[in-house]
C-alpha cells in the first residue's frame, strides 16, 4: 500500500458507495483506502452511522474535486417519528420524557391541515438550527464532541433550502416510551448543510408532539444516485477476490474516471493541446466562443483532445482561468 506523500499521485476517480448502517463515513473511507491501495481517499458529505445510502468518494487525484461536490443538493428517504423526541434528534439518542402533549401523536391527522401546514413551513428557503450533535466545529471542536462531554451546545441558525418535503405513507404504533407514535415515510430534497434530523425535530415541535428520525437513506448526491452506487460489501468482495495485485485505484469496480466524473457534474469545454498546456501550468486562455461559461461557484471541466480532464476553469475579466488544475504540468 502506498503511503501518503510517496510516489506519484494516482489519477483515480469518483466512487459511489452504498454505505451500510453502523459505519461512520470515515470507516468507509478507511476501508476503501485498503481496497484501493492508497491513502488518497476522501468523501463529499458525511453520513451518520445510522444512515445508509449514497456516499461519494474521491480516490487519488479526484479527491481535489470533492470541495466542488460537497455543495451539491441531496435527496433522502427518511422515517420521522412523531410522539417522541430524543437528545440527538435521531434514534441513537436518549428519549426526552417531557416533550409533547399528553395526547402525543395520537391526535395528529396524517391528512389534516395541521400536518400539511407544518410541512409547508419547512419547505423552501428556511433558517435551520443544526442538531447539537452535528459535526459543526465550535471553537475548534466538533459540536458532537462537546455535547458528548456534557456541554450545553447552542448552534446558530443557518440558511438552507428544502426543495421537497413530502409524506408518502404513515403508520401508527407504540414507541419506546410506551406512548402512541405516528411514523411518517418522508422524501426530502435539500441543499448542502441541511440536517434531516433537524427537520424531524422541528416538525415535531411545530405539532407539539416531539419528533425524531428513526431511519435515513441518502438516495442522491448531485447527479449520483443509488442506481450507480456499489454496496460496500460487494465492492470489498470483488477486490479481495483479486488478491493484492488488484488493490489499485484503477481496479476498483465502478470507479468513474476523472473526465467522466467531471462531465457528469460540470459543464464541459473542449480545449486544444496548446490551451491544455497553458491550463496545466496555471496560465489563462482565451474564453470559449460558445459552450458553457464557468463561474467561481460553478466551474467548467476543460477536456483535452484525448478526452482527459485538464482543469476546472472559470471565466474572469474576459479570460478563462484554471480554478483547479488536475493534470500535472
Amino acid at each position: 500500500m502506498s503511503r501518503r506523500g510517496s510516489g506519484p499521485e494516482p489519477a483515480g476517480g469518483l466512487l459511489v458507495v452504498d454505505k451500510p448502517g453502523g459505519m461512520t463515513s470515515h470507516d468507509v473511507v478507511a476501508r476503501v483506502r485498503r481496497l484501493a491501495g492508497t491513502r488518497r481517499v476522501g468523501h463529499a458529505g458525511t453520513l451518520d452511522p445510522m444512515a445508509t445510502g449514497v456516499l461519494l468518494l474521491g480516490v487519488g487525484r479526484a479527491t481535489r474535486l470533492l470541495t466542488h461536490l460537497v455543495g451539491a443538493d441531496k435527496a433522502y428517504d427518511a422515517v420521522v417519528r412523531l410522539g417522541e423526541a430524543t437528545t440527538t434528534d435521531d434514534a441513537e439518542g436518549e428519549l426526552l420524557p417531557d416533550v409533547g402533549t399528553a395526547a402525543g401523536a395520537r391526535g395528529v391527522d396524517p391528512d389534516g391541515s395541521a400536518l400539511a401546514d407544518a410541512l409547508a413551513a419547512l419547505r423552501g428557503p428556511i433558517s435551520q438550527v443544526p442538531s447539537a450533535v452535528s459535526a459543526i466545529k465550535v471553537d475548534g471542536r466538533r459540536a458532537y464532541a462537546r455535547a458528548r462531554d456534557g456541554e450545553d451546545v447552542a448552534l446558530a441558525a443557518r440558511p438552507v433550502v428544502v426543495s421537497a418535503l413530502e409524506v408518502r405513507g404513515t403508520s401508527r404504533g407504540t414507541g419506546a416510551s410506551g406512548r402512541p407514535v405516528l411514523d411518517l415515510d418522508v422524501r426530502a430534497v435539500v441543499s448542502s448543510g441541511t440536517y434531516v434530523r433537524a427537520l424531524a425535530r422541528d416538525l415535531g415541535a411545530a405539532l407539539g408532539t416531539g419528533g425524531h428520525l428513526t431511519a435515513l437513506r441518502r438516495t442522491r448526491v448531485g447527479p449520483y444516485d443509488l442506481d450507480g452506487a456499489a454496496p460496500l460489501a460487494e465492492l470489498a468482495a470483488a477486490v479481495d477476490a483479486r488478491g493484492d495485485a488488484g488493490r489499485t485505484p484503477e481496479a476498483l469496480p465502478g470507479l468513474l474516471p476523472l473526465a467522466r466524473a467531471a462531465a457528469a457534474t460540470f459543464g464541459v469545454r473542449h480545449v486544444d493541446d496548446a490551451e491544455a498546456a497553458d491550463l496545466a501550468h496555471g496560465r489563462r486562455i482565451a474564453p470559449a466562443e460558445d459552450g458553457p461559461t464557468g463561474t467561481a461557484e460553478r466551474p467548467v471541466a476543460a477536456l483535452d483532445p484525448a478526452g482527459d480532464l485538464v482543469a476546472l476553469v472559470r471565466d474572469e475579466d474576459g479570460r478563462t482561468r484554471p480554478t483547479l488544475v488536475l493534470r500535472p504540468a
